[in-house]
Protein backbone atom coordinates (compact mmCIF):
# COMPACT_ATOMS: atom_id res chain seq x y z
CA UNK A 1 0.00 0.00 0.00
CA UNK A 2 3.15 2.64 0.92
CA UNK A 3 4.10 1.66 -2.67
CA UNK A 4 0.51 2.78 -4.01
CA UNK A 5 0.56 6.48 -2.31
CA UNK A 6 4.51 7.21 -3.36
CA UNK A 7 4.13 6.25 -6.38
CA UNK A 8 0.77 8.18 -6.88
CA UNK A 9 2.24 11.27 -5.47
CA UNK A 10 5.67 11.45 -6.19
CA UNK A 11 4.93 10.96 -9.85
CA UNK A 12 2.69 13.61 -9.32
CA UNK A 13 4.62 16.11 -8.40
CA UNK A 14 7.19 15.05 -11.48
CA UNK A 15 3.94 15.43 -13.74
CA UNK A 16 3.27 18.97 -12.29
CA UNK A 17 6.98 20.45 -12.45
CA UNK A 18 6.83 19.37 -15.83
CA UNK A 19 3.82 21.12 -16.65
CA UNK A 20 4.80 24.32 -15.00
CA UNK A 21 7.98 24.07 -16.57
CA UNK A 22 6.72 24.14 -20.12
CA UNK A 23 3.85 26.83 -19.55
CA UNK A 24 6.82 29.19 -18.06
CA UNK A 25 8.08 28.88 -21.44
CA UNK A 26 5.16 29.52 -23.08
CA UNK A 27 2.77 32.01 -21.35
CA UNK A 28 0.38 31.80 -24.04
CA UNK A 29 -1.10 28.35 -22.11
CA UNK A 30 -1.15 29.67 -19.09
CA UNK A 31 -3.34 32.56 -20.22
CA UNK A 32 -5.46 30.10 -21.95
CA UNK A 33 -5.96 27.94 -18.78
CA UNK A 34 -6.60 30.89 -16.90
CA UNK A 35 -9.11 31.94 -18.86
CA UNK A 36 -10.34 28.56 -19.00
CA UNK A 37 -10.85 28.22 -15.06
CA UNK A 38 -12.11 32.36 -14.17
CA UNK A 39 -15.05 31.63 -16.96
CA UNK A 40 -15.91 27.66 -15.82
CA UNK A 41 -14.90 28.31 -12.38
CA UNK A 42 -14.70 31.97 -11.32
CA UNK A 43 -12.64 33.29 -8.57
CA UNK A 44 -14.78 32.87 -5.31
CA UNK A 45 -13.54 29.18 -5.32
CA UNK A 46 -10.85 26.78 -5.14
CA UNK A 47 -11.22 23.84 -7.93
CA UNK A 48 -12.88 20.54 -6.77
CA UNK A 49 -12.66 16.97 -8.48
CA UNK A 50 -15.94 17.62 -10.02
CA UNK A 51 -14.99 20.19 -12.16
CA UNK A 52 -12.75 18.71 -14.40
CA UNK A 53 -15.96 17.74 -17.01
CA UNK A 54 -15.56 21.70 -17.70
CA UNK A 55 -11.91 22.18 -17.80
CA UNK A 56 -11.11 20.52 -21.07
CA UNK A 57 -7.79 22.52 -21.30
CA UNK A 58 -6.06 21.68 -18.09
CA UNK A 59 -6.62 18.29 -19.51
CA UNK A 60 -5.15 18.86 -22.72
CA UNK A 61 -2.54 20.50 -20.73
CA UNK A 62 -1.61 17.27 -18.29
CA UNK A 63 -2.63 14.84 -21.35
CA UNK A 64 0.48 17.01 -22.93
CA UNK A 65 3.23 16.74 -20.21
CA UNK A 66 2.24 13.07 -19.80
CA UNK A 67 3.12 12.12 -23.82
CA UNK A 68 6.32 14.74 -23.96
CA UNK A 69 7.29 13.80 -20.25
CA UNK A 70 6.68 10.13 -19.27
CA UNK A 71 7.64 9.34 -15.79
CA UNK A 72 9.15 6.39 -16.72
CA UNK A 73 11.08 5.79 -19.57
CA UNK A 74 9.96 2.49 -19.90
CA UNK A 75 6.53 0.53 -18.85
CA UNK A 76 7.31 -2.22 -17.19
CA UNK A 77 8.25 -5.74 -18.82
CA UNK A 78 6.21 -8.13 -20.24
CA UNK A 79 7.02 -11.52 -21.09
CA UNK A 80 5.62 -13.49 -24.27
CA UNK A 81 3.91 -16.68 -23.50
CA UNK A 82 4.06 -17.77 -27.14
CA UNK A 83 5.89 -16.76 -30.74
CA UNK A 84 4.06 -13.86 -31.84
CA UNK A 85 4.48 -10.94 -34.16
CA UNK A 86 4.43 -7.59 -33.04
CA UNK A 87 3.77 -4.02 -35.78
CA UNK A 88 5.92 -7.07 -38.07
CA UNK A 89 8.84 -8.07 -35.86
CA UNK A 90 8.95 -11.27 -34.12
CA UNK A 91 8.79 -12.59 -30.46
CA UNK A 92 10.02 -15.16 -29.59
CA UNK A 93 8.49 -17.28 -26.55
CA UNK A 94 9.96 -16.31 -23.11
CA UNK A 95 10.89 -12.61 -24.43
CA UNK A 96 10.79 -9.95 -22.16
CA UNK A 97 9.11 -6.77 -23.77
CA UNK A 98 9.86 -3.21 -22.57
CA UNK A 99 7.57 -0.51 -24.21
CA UNK A 100 9.71 2.86 -24.31
CA UNK A 101 7.31 5.35 -23.22
CA UNK A 102 9.71 8.37 -24.48
CA UNK A 103 10.41 7.32 -27.97
CA UNK A 104 6.21 6.72 -28.48
CA UNK A 105 5.60 10.57 -27.25
CA UNK A 106 8.03 11.83 -30.07
CA UNK A 107 7.27 9.59 -32.41
CA UNK A 108 6.85 12.20 -35.59
CA UNK A 109 4.50 9.43 -37.34
CA UNK A 110 2.46 9.50 -34.52
CA UNK A 111 2.20 12.77 -33.42
CA UNK A 112 2.42 16.66 -35.43
CA UNK A 113 5.94 18.64 -34.06
CA UNK A 114 6.40 15.87 -31.94
CA UNK A 115 8.78 17.54 -29.65
CA UNK A 116 7.12 21.11 -29.30
CA UNK A 117 4.35 21.01 -26.40
CA UNK A 118 0.80 21.84 -27.64
CA UNK A 119 -1.77 20.85 -25.52
CA UNK A 120 -3.98 22.19 -28.14
CA UNK A 121 -3.37 18.76 -29.59
CA UNK A 122 -5.71 17.08 -27.28
CA UNK A 123 -8.55 19.73 -27.12
CA UNK A 124 -11.58 18.18 -28.56
CA UNK A 125 -10.44 14.83 -28.88
CA UNK A 126 -11.03 11.88 -26.48
CA UNK A 127 -7.73 10.33 -25.64
CA UNK A 128 -7.26 7.91 -23.31
CA UNK A 129 -3.64 6.63 -21.29
CA UNK A 130 -5.18 3.59 -20.57
CA UNK A 131 -6.40 0.77 -22.59
CA UNK A 132 -5.16 0.23 -26.06
CA UNK A 133 -3.58 3.61 -27.07
CA UNK A 134 -0.27 2.65 -27.40
CA UNK A 135 1.01 6.25 -28.74
CA UNK A 136 0.02 7.71 -24.99
CA UNK A 137 0.10 4.44 -22.84
CA UNK A 138 1.72 5.81 -19.43
CA UNK A 139 0.51 4.06 -16.58
CA UNK A 140 0.01 0.32 -18.32
CA UNK A 141 -3.64 -1.24 -19.03
CA UNK A 142 -5.53 -4.13 -18.05
CA UNK A 143 -4.87 -5.96 -15.28
CA UNK A 144 -1.16 -4.54 -14.53
CA UNK A 145 -2.35 -1.29 -14.86
CA UNK A 146 -0.59 1.23 -12.55
CA UNK A 147 -2.70 1.15 -9.40
CA UNK A 148 -2.02 4.19 -8.47
CA UNK A 149 -2.84 5.84 -12.26
CA UNK A 150 -6.27 7.52 -10.20
CA UNK A 151 -4.65 8.76 -7.38
CA UNK A 152 -1.80 10.70 -9.12
CA UNK A 153 -4.06 11.64 -11.95
CA UNK A 154 -6.59 13.34 -9.15
CA UNK A 155 -3.34 14.94 -7.30
CA UNK A 156 -1.99 16.47 -10.71
CA UNK A 157 -5.10 17.80 -11.91
CA UNK A 158 -6.15 19.51 -8.59
CA UNK A 159 -2.57 20.69 -7.48
CA UNK A 160 -2.18 21.88 -11.15
CA UNK A 161 -5.27 23.40 -11.73
CA UNK A 162 -5.57 25.25 -7.85
CA UNK A 163 -2.22 26.56 -8.66
CA UNK A 164 -2.98 28.03 -11.73
CA UNK A 165 -6.43 29.38 -10.59
CA UNK A 166 -4.89 30.66 -7.01
CA UNK A 167 -1.38 32.03 -8.37
CA UNK A 168 0.03 33.91 -11.33
CA UNK A 169 2.66 31.71 -12.37
CA UNK A 170 5.32 33.57 -14.38
CA UNK A 171 9.32 34.18 -15.32
CA UNK A 172 11.14 36.44 -13.10
CA UNK A 173 11.80 39.82 -14.85
CA UNK A 174 14.64 39.45 -17.18
CA UNK A 175 14.55 35.85 -17.34
CA UNK A 176 14.26 34.41 -20.92
CA UNK A 177 12.36 31.44 -21.67
CA UNK A 178 15.13 29.44 -22.78
CA UNK A 179 17.26 30.05 -19.58
CA UNK A 180 14.54 27.52 -17.56
CA UNK A 181 15.80 24.35 -17.29
CA UNK A 182 14.52 21.12 -15.33
CA UNK A 183 18.50 19.95 -15.40
CA UNK A 184 18.78 18.32 -11.82
CA UNK A 185 21.20 19.94 -9.30
CA UNK A 186 22.08 19.02 -6.42
CA UNK A 187 21.75 21.46 -2.67
CA UNK A 188 19.40 24.02 -1.89
CA UNK A 189 18.80 25.98 -5.05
Amino acid sequence: MQNVLLGGTIISITAIEWSIYEMLRQPRIIKKAREELDRMIGRDRWVEENDFTQLPYIDAIIMETFRLHPIATFLGPHYAIQDCNVAGYHISKGTTVLMNAWSTGRDPSTWDEAREFMPERFVGKHTEMTGSNFSLLRFGSGRRMCPGYNLGLKIVRTTLANLLHGFELKLDEGTRNEDVSMEEQYGLH
